[in-house]
């Protein structure tokens, strides 16, 4: 039997983590700076959500609401502070970020935590491009505040820096798995049985019953993921739009979304959209994501009536989301999650 770590509050334990949480604070503090210097609202929405949001493959922590006058009513522990985000800028916010506090139950690895932090950010009537260099701004911040010139994670290692390669999701199954993705799409589905053909042929199992989903996620995870963010961070983008239900598609190309993800050292870092605003194809995209939910975990969440109502006053806007506690890895060398977490989730 593998032995059990201390507890956080076990002083040994906490000598040894203490390096990396001061790491933490300091990149707090300036990047609370960053965002402030940059015009940026800093918000705090309710982590209690009549939804906590609607992704197949993610999964929210449940509870009641019980209210003196009337009855108790099902609430969920947010999984991302964006559908509250989205209705300030409907409200006239401009330019928002959160600190927020988030939760994601059957997540727990060295990368994963049922309770972390995710910083948003949101632009009002801004391309979505601009988040990318919002994202490496971000990055050069944080190892300033650590005073390093090099990110790391398991051997590998990145100038925080360095201008980020960008490539696009086509590009990337190309280059990595000889796969033409594009000629597995269209606007509104993909080909799964083409796809299965392609993903064969460059040594990627698949199994008779795979959505184009599932199978864009093996390739991803073993064909394309291994190559990315050494050296310097690398920006993925043009993610295919029927994996991108909150991300408005590209006029050009409606097969691919306005949708990026930035890795570091091999890490996913963050995650970015030109926003879906058009409440109706909204609706229907999250009503998909959770029919194929229930389908597979047998479980649904509402949807958020409030945001939906919310789109049609917001207007254009563009987000991103990127992982405080996976930053704060990066930049101090820590190997692990909890070691950059105050006061982890007991087992």
């Amino acid at each position: 039997m593998i032995p059990s770590l201390p507890p956080f509050w076990n002083a040994n334990a906490h000598v040894e983590r203490r390096p990396f949480l001061i790491g933490r604070a300091a990149i707090v503090k300036a990047l609370r700076a960053h965002f402030a210097e940059t015009d940026f609202v800093e918000v705090e929405t309710s982590v209690l959500q009549v939804s906590p949001g609607n992704e197949t493959h993610i999964h929210a922590f449940g509870t009641q609401l019980i209210s003196p006058a009337g009855p108790h009513m099902r609430r969920y522990l947010r999984t991302s502070p964006e559908f509250a985000c989205k209705k300030l800028l409907a409200a006239g916010e401009r330019r928002i970020v959160e600190f927020a506090r988030v939760f994601r139950n059957r997540e727990r690895s060295p990368l994963h935590h049922p309770e972390f932090t995710l910083i948003e950010w949101y632009r009002a009537h801004d391309r979505y491009e601009l988040l990318m260099d919002d994202c490496m701004a971000v990055i050069a911040r944080a190892a300033d505040a650590v005073a390093t010139r090099r990110f790391s994670y398991r051997e590998r290692s990145a100038d925080p820096f360095a201008e980020a390669e960008r490539l696009t999701v086509a590009e990337a199954f190309e280059r990595h798995a000889g796969i033409d993705l594009l000629s597995t799409l269209t606007p509104q589905a993909g080909d799964s049985r083409r796809f299965a053909m392609l993903a064969q042929e460059a040594g990627v199992a698949t199994a008779a019953d795979d959505t184009w989903g599932d199978i864009f996620s093996r390739v991803l995870v073993e064909k394309v993921e291994p190559h990315l963010g050494f050296g310097r961070a690398i920006i993925l983008y043009e993610y295919p739009t029927v994996m991108s239900a909150l991300a408005q598609p590209k006029p050009a190309d409606p097969r691919v979304a306005e949708r990026f993800e930035l890795y570091v050292c091999g890490v996913e870092l963050a995650n970015g959209f030109g926003e879906q605003s058009d409440p109706v194809e909204q609706r229907r995209r999250l009503s998909a994501e959770m029919d194929e939910k229930e389908r597979i975990y047998g479980e649904r969440y509402p949807l958020d009536e409030d945001f939906f109502a919310a789109l049609a006053e917001m207007g254009s806007a563009s987000g991103v989301a990127l992982g405080l506690d996976r930053l704060v890895m990066l930049a101090t060398g820590a190997t692990g999650i909890e070691q950059v977490l105050w006061a982890p989730v007991a087992e």
